[in-house]
């Protein structure tokens, strides 16, 4: 040790890493807590729009195969399917483009019109949920925006308060009481989704 001490540029190389580490150490609890922070608000959010929910399921389509859901909840306006997509840039889609594109600076990708998919998601809920209004939605995250407007089905996750509003929650649990029954037997019945989301 003393013949570290007698070289000082061998102190300042690991001071410097020392930094370094500490630095990369703090940018990843920052991104960590970024995550945790975010995730707690949508969690909210849900339960301020529903009187209950299950997420990551899987959806039976009625052809021996199913269909992964991201979140099914009961709302005071019936069965809510959210299909969440948590991008980062603008956003351009319609409801007749067949690939929709992200952009951010230079980057670019592009993703299938996920408008089908919440179409066949839709159609295998209301096989299965009887007189029970279904809706679905596509939601985009905070971080995303759509420069040339948002096509049918799809809206911002800040929006889904307005869109959704549960109101007084004891009126809205009376409001929903006759479709208990049929909502648990769907909840109950809906297997986890071998696909679950990072949300």
């Amino acid at each position: 040790m003393s013949g570290v001490l007698e070289r000082p540029w061998v102190l300042g190389i690991l001071a410097v890493a020392l930094g370094v580490l500490v630095g990369l150490a703090g940018t990843w609890a920052w991104r960590t807590y970024r995550v945790y922070r975010e995730r707690q608000r949508r969690a909210a959010r849900l339960r301020r729009i529903s009187l209950d929910l299950v997420r990551d399921v899987f959806l039976p389509d009625g052809a021996g195969s199913g269909l992964h859901v991201d979140y099914l909840l009961l709302t005071t306006r019936g069965l809510l399917i959210l299909d969440l997509r948590d991008v980062i840039g603008n956003v351009f889609g319609s409801d007749s483009m067949t690939e929709w594109t992200v952009m951010t600076g230079s980057r670019r990708f592009t993703f299938a019109n996920p408008q089908g998919a919440m179409y066949d998601r839709l159609a295998a809920l209301r096989a299965i949920a009887g007189e029970l209004p279904v809706d679905g939605r596509i939601v985009f995250g905070p971080q995303s925006m759509f420069p040339k407007g948002m096509p049918r089905m799809t809206l911002r996750e800040e929006s889904l308060e307005a869109e959704f509003p549960l109101g007084d929650r004891s009126a809205a649990e009376r409001m929903v009481e006759p479709w208990r029954d049929a909502w648990s037997d769907i909840r109950s019945g809906l297997p986890p989704s071998s696909f679950p989301t990072r949300n």
